[in-house]
């Protein structure tokens, strides 16, 4: 994939270092996956494409429910849980193990959006990307 510029927004790499910053911060987090605006996996804990194709399911299952873009959602289950939220055009979806506090990674989640949404190159595009969160 290659690597967006300053004029587009934040770079695959400073996406790979939310993910990095991301899976510091939680000692549940399973794995994690950040997509852009148009919905494209910017970084992962794993594979891109996996990854990629799990959130925009997550997304549009949280969507349907709500009947409108979700700002977040949490999914509870007895194997683990699953987390999204979005911030200025970018979603960060997580899976962490069962019992995870779910204030406590929605606070982290948000908190690594933030800081990417003001990685350089991101401001031109901040108001574009707030329309479609």
């Amino acid at each position: 994939m290659p690597d967006r510029n300053a004029e587009n927004g934040p770079t695959v790499a400073d996406a790979e270092v939310a993910v990095a910053r991301l899976t510091a911060m939680s000692s549940d987090l399973r794995g994690c996956v950040i997509l852009a605006a148009d919905g494209s996996a910017l970084a992962a804990s794993g594979e891109l494409e996996p990854w990629e194709r799990a959130a925009r399911e997550v997304l549009a299952a949280a969507d349907a429910a709500a009947g409108e873009p979700a700002s977040h959602a949490h999914v509870g289950t007895e194997d683990g849980e699953v987390f999204a939220v979005r911030h200025r055009g970018f979603a960060l979806i997580a899976a962490s193990d069962r019992f995870a506090l779910a204030s406590l990674m929605l606070s982290d989640m948000r908190a690594v959006l933030r800081e990417l949404a003001r990685a350089p190159g991101a401001a031109p595009a901040r108001d574009a990307r707030a329309k479609a969160a």
